[in-house]
């Protein structure tokens, strides 16, 4: 006990002194070009400014500091940017030098940081990654042969609603998205329900929310990289948990089809999992990398997508006029009570809307992933220092009173007829990011989420639970690494129409 007292005391006195030094570095004259803010307290620096929910904590700095300010979490230099001028500058203009990636010490779980395309620096290996992602995975065509799967999916959410709406029963949306996102998703890699081959929906999604609650939750390790030995929070230890379990799960499905291939001696099914392992990819996809793949596909896709479904619903269902002509638009459309096909999007104009609508107020990833200055970088007058963290607050350029009229309300309506899409070429709409680091998987996740919404609008009624007024619904959320809903949505559907 002695011995480990004495090395705590060494530490953290370690970590004292190289505070004071950053500290006193930066208020006495050092880079006078930083970004302007918050004065830093000794050692922690300005970790208190960041609160429960950091988002909003730091679009509040941003109106007195501007929409680049500098902080330093504990030994941590950190930009962020909360601006559509300076968010270009980060993803477009110098997206060459801030492409890589501030690493979490959650991450290193199960060694995941050294398989992860969202984590991998730039280089020779998250290139090969990305062209077979952009090319082979999510590409158009890929997409196109894959989505009699998705249908069927779609085919039983809508079944057990219709269960639901016969006993009066209320829905869990949230639940409800994500073992229909889980089981596109499976089907689209893997061709198998995974919730069905491995358990329950409540418990894979504990298992996915466990992992995404872990590496949104503040670290001290990651601010004290001195730490990161003693993983003082537990962080990587929990995570290593909820990893081992997902990529034991992965491991077993591709150790299947691996024997199934050896069996027949030909493909044996047309998704992802086959094109992943053919020949083509053989020394891409080598070792464990086609489980890691996965875990990235499977803990972002499901997460986010969950969360933005839940809430477009939320809001649809507080805002009954949305409501109205979304049902109005698909009745003229595809005709009232029909599930939605993924060849309807483009007749959707206002369903595209009430996505982009909730994109804009709800972005699954409110600071997107962080990124780290390759070198110093001239960004508005001021200097981006090599090795800081680089946040990009699209959750704050989502409510910017300069850009939306209105921005706190809820109106599809301010993207009909405008040009703005969510694939990173419009700054003031980044949900899936920007640059090379634009998120691989966003044509799927697009497709999953008109499929869902669409037909959960058109073919049912809602009613929430509880007498519960419109007005009167909980729209607080929950910070993390995506930004949930705090309290979940629960409304009793009603069928529409004798097509579902």
């Amino acid at each position: 006990m002695d011995i480990m007292i004495c090395i705590l005391i060494a530490v953290f006195t370690f970590i004292f002194i190289q505070a004071l030094r950053s500290f006193y570095g930066r208020s006495g004259g050092g880079n006078h070009r930083l970004p302007p803010g918050p004065s830093p307290l000794p050692v922690i620096g300005n970790l208190l400014e960041l609160g429960d929910k950091p988002h909003k904590s730091l679009a509040k700095l941003a109106k007195t500091y501007g929409p680049i300010i500098s902080l330093r979490l504990g030994q941590v230099t950190t930009v962020v940017v909360s601006s559509v001028d300076m968010a270009k500058g980060v993803l477009s203009t110098h997206d060459q030098f801030l492409s890589d990636r501030t690493v979490p010490d959650a991450m290193k779980a199960a060694n995941h940081d050294e398989y992860s395309l969202s984590f991998l620096p730039v280089a020779l290996h998250w290139r090969s990654l990305r062209k077979l992602c952009n090319n082979q995975l999510f590409g158009h065509k890929v997409l196109d042969a894959s989505q009699d799967m998705r249908r069927n999916k779609v085919q039983q959410l809508l079944q057990e609603l219709e269960h639901c709406s016969v006993a009066g029963q209320a829905v869990d949306i949230g639940e409800a998205a994500f073992k229909t996102t889980l089981n596109l998703l499976s089907n689209t890699i893997f061709s198998v329900d995974l919730i069905q081959s491995t358990g329950t929906a409540g418990e894979l999604r504990e298992t996915v929310a466990g992992i995404m609650k872990e590496l949104g939750t503040p670290n001290v390790a990651d601010y004290f990289p001195v730490l990161k030995k003693f993983d003082p929070q537990g962080v990587r230890r929990r995570t290593t948990i909820h990893f081992s379990k997902m990529l034991d799960v992965f491991h077993d499905l591709v150790s299947q089809r691996k024997k199934l291939r050896e069996k027949t001696c030909s493909l044996t099914n047309n998704d992802i999992l086959d094109v992943l392992l053919s020949e083509e990819n053989r020394e891409v996809m080598q070792g464990k990398r086609i489980q890691h793949l996965s875990l990235d596909l499977f803990a972002a896709g499901t997460d986010t997508s969950t969360s933005t479904l839940e809430w477009g619903m939320a809001e649809l269902l507080r805002n009954p006029r949305a409501m109205s002509k979304a049902k109005a638009e698909l009745e003229e459309n595809i005709g009232r009570g029909k599930p939605v096909e993924e060849s309807d999007i483009a007749r959707l104009p206002y369903l595209q809307a009430v996505l982009k609508e909730t994109f804009r107020l709800h972005p699954p990833v409110p600071f997107l992933l962080p990124r780290k200055a390759e070198k110093d970088v001239d960004l508005g007058g001021y200097i981006i220092p090599k090795g800081a963290q680089i946040l990009v607050n699209v959750w704050a350029i989502g409510r910017d009173a300069s850009i939306w009229e209105n921005p706190e309300e809820f109106m599809p309506e301010r993207f009909m007829g405008s040009e703005i899409d969510v694939k990173g070429r419009n700054f003031e709409l980044l949900p899936f990011g920007a640059g090379r680091r634009l998120c691989p998987g966003y044509p799927l996740a697009i497709r999953m989420l008109f499929l869902m919404l669409g037909t959960l609008v058109n073919c049912f009624d809602w009613q929430l639970t509880g007498g519960m007024k419109a007005e009167e619904m909980d729209m607080n959320d929950k910070f993390g690494i995506t930004l949930e809903k705090a309290h979940p949505v629960m409304a009793v559907p009603h069928r529409v129409g004798n097509h579902c």
